[in-house]
């Protein structure tokens, strides 16, 4: 075994991130770039993905763009085919691109709302998943990162539908991973607590709920993009090789919160 250092390395490794244009997304892929994967941003916004690559090129890290609508089959076949014939395939995975288009009980959720939702939070990287298995089986192996959320955990209030969905994903990385463990590839799901994002800014913009989560988390604070890129990185790499089917939290402590 190589020194916990290379281990840690991801040249010559090509990473898909879905929703990597800004967020949590766009912090993993550079995370994974500056470990020297060659990183796909990918976004809705074609757009969106070439300043996020302009940005890392200029930052000598190697990226390229692909827009993608995830709720899209056809754009997901895209992504893949696209990432194959420009990189020669698929190493890792990041589902990150995730919606949560309501807010409020359960009950008030119309059933298109359900189905947007479970489209996109749950179909999609099932799909897509099971797009890149060939790529992966073909170089012998790979990892998939699901990114869930604490809410797959816990409920809390007003998040029902997103909760749900991102539940449902939770046992999707774990059948992933006892199913594709014999191709070489893992599939792992990180749980964020409450990150500083655009996704999340109906909770830390609103003082009094900001202050309320705050004061309960070990932590003292929510967390930042940035404090995702470590674990994804680990779960990438050489390093996390004997790590599959595992849910992993970076919450600053709100799972064990009083």
């Amino acid at each position: 075994m190589s020194n916990i250092k290379q281990q840690f390395k991801l040249e010559g490794k090509v990473a898909i991130i879905t929703g990597s244009s800004k967020g949590i997304g766009k912090a993993i892929a550079r995370g994974l770039a500056e470990n020297g994967a060659t990183v796909v941003i990918s976004s809705r916004d074609q757009d969106a993905c070439d300043t996020v690559v302009a940005e890392f090129e200029t930052a000598g890290l190697k990226a390229i763009g692909i827009a993608c609508h995830i709720g899209k089959e056809d754009q997901r076949q895209n992504l893949v085919k696209q990432t194959v014939t420009q990189l020669g395939g698929i190493d890792i995975l990041v589902n990150n691109a995730a919606i949560n288009p309501v807010f409020g009980p359960l009950e008030d959720a119309g059933e298109a709302i359900f189905d947007k939702i479970m489209e996109v939070n749950l179909k999609a990287p099932w799909m897509l998943s099971n797009r890149v298995l060939a790529s992966m089986r073909e170089r012998g192996g790979g990892s998939i990162i699901n990114i869930a959320s604490v809410e797959a955990l816990t409920p809390g209030m007003g998040l029902g539908l997103y909760s749900t969905s991102k539940a449902a994903l939770l046992m999707l990385t774990k059948n992933q991973a006892k199913e594709w463990g014999k191709h070489g590839i893992r599939s792992n799901a990180v749980c964020p607590g409450l990150i500083k994002t655009k996704f999340s800014a109906a909770l830390w913009q609103n003082e009094k709920i900001l202050q309320k989560i705050e004061k309960t988390l070990p932590s003292g604070r929510m967390g930042m993009p940035e404090e995702m890129e470590g674990l994804v990185c680990l779960l990438a790499s050489d390093a996390g090789a004997y790590m599959t089917g595992g849910v992993y939290t970076a919450d600053g402590g709100y799972m064990i919160a009083g």
